[in-house]
């Protein structure tokens, strides 16, 4: 694309602006040829429970110990952005909920201070965890992200007998009927399939370098949940699949109902492992942004990392694990999910921009 002069330097004048407005002693890094912002990794979060140093939260871990020091305004997102000039890595908080993940992300791409075409991509935040897979402080990699959402819904005091759930494909009259619609249709999108070697390089890598550390609060915890023999180990870092709805969801049969939605949609390739709200808005965003070559979808990764359970421990009903999840009185790895899906997520970043001459035109990959 050739620019006129006048664009140049309203490119200059947003890069200098930049530079004033963040903290003393902040070193950004220079600028390319068009005046961009290069950025070699782009660190999705949705949430913090207070300012970006003191509360915890997923943005907050990031801005913390990675660090990303330089504060971005952003008036068309959610939050500002946080980025580390020395790296080039940027950080973007997007909000929680499907909308407020694609609208950030879009205008995110479509910021003309940065040249994201290089960018790899990670959303690292926390989840619930399906007890049938694994332990609560468990990271997962997803290879395939379904949609919650776009479906037929049916109250259950008012589906036929028979039917083990009111939420049916769009495009069909019962649950689960064969054949399964398109995943990509007139009516919407049901399953996004991340790049798959690129996934299985980033499990591998982080699986041999990086080990969860296990505490009393987890091992608390997963006491509870003792009928479920996958929970009974310290935290994995594993391979498995993300249900995203925009709805908070919580329960056994709601939990059945996931891994019956994941296997239905997925034709059995993916198997439901964590709960999230924003992980469609993201795939869907980037993909419509890859199509006009703003971003390259081989390089988008999805992390989640437990933070509790999907299901009540026996003895409690649904409604009393969502009121201990409303107070904040219940079992739960909330820290350690947080510190969990950095350390998992950072192994793999640092790799990525430290070794930027081996990993700029080349998307690593593993069997």
């Amino acid at each position: 694309m050739v620019r006129t002069t006048f664009q140049r330097c309203v490119l200059l004048a947003v890069a200098l602006l930049f530079f004033v407005m963040n903290p003393p002693g902040a070193k950004a890094q220079n600028t390319d040829a068009d005046g961009r912002i290069p950025i070699r990794f782009v660190v999705v979060t949705t949430f913090d429970t207070g300012d970006d140093t003191t509360a915890p939260g997923e943005f907050n871990t990031w801005v913390v110990n990675f660090p990303l020091p330089v504060i971005i305004p952003f008036p068309q997102g959610y939050h500002h952005l946080r980025y580390n000039p020395t790296k080039q890595v940027l950080g973007i908080e997007t909000g929680e909920g499907p909308t407020h993940m694609a609208s950030s992300i879009t205008a995110l791409a479509n910021d003309r201070r940065f040249d994201l075409t290089h960018a790899y991509w990670i959303l690292a935040g926390i989840a619930g965890i399906d007890p049938n897979v694994g332990p609560v402080g468990s990271a997962a990699w997803a290879s395939y992200v379904i949609d919650g959402d776009l479906a037929h819904e049916i109250d259950a005091r008012q589906i036929p007998s028979g039917w083990a759930t009111g939420y049916v494909p769009l495009g069909r009259s019962q649950p689960y009927q064969q054949p399964v619609p398109p995943a990509s249709s007139v009516n919407g999108v049901n399953l996004f399939q991340l790049n798959k070697p690129f996934v299985n390089w980033a499990f591998q890598f982080s699986h041999a370098s990086v080990t969860l550390p296990d505490t009393s609060n987890l091992q608390t915890v997963r006491s509870f949940y003792t009928t479920y023999p996958a929970t009974q180990s310290p935290p994995l870092i594993l391979k498995g699949d993300v249900l995203a709805a925009g709805t908070f969801w919580i329960g056994a049969l709601l939990n059945t109902w996931a891994e019956n939605w994941v296997n239905y949609w997925s034709n059995g390739q993916a198997v439901f492992t964590t709960t999230s709200e924003e992980d469609a808005g993201y795939a869907q965003a980037l993909t419509f942004l890859a199509q006009v070559n703003a971003i390259d979808f081989n390089r988008v990764l999805v992390l989640r990392s437990a933070a509790n359970f999907s299901v009540p421990h026996p003895g409690q009903t649904a409604a009393e694990l969502l009121a201990d999840e409303a107070n904040g009185t219940g079992y739960s790895g909330f820290i350690e999910s947080l510190q969990d899906v950095y350390l998992t997520g950072s192994a793999v970043v640092n790799e990525i921009v430290d070794n930027w001459s081996t990993y700029a035109d080349h998307v690593p990959a593993a069997q």
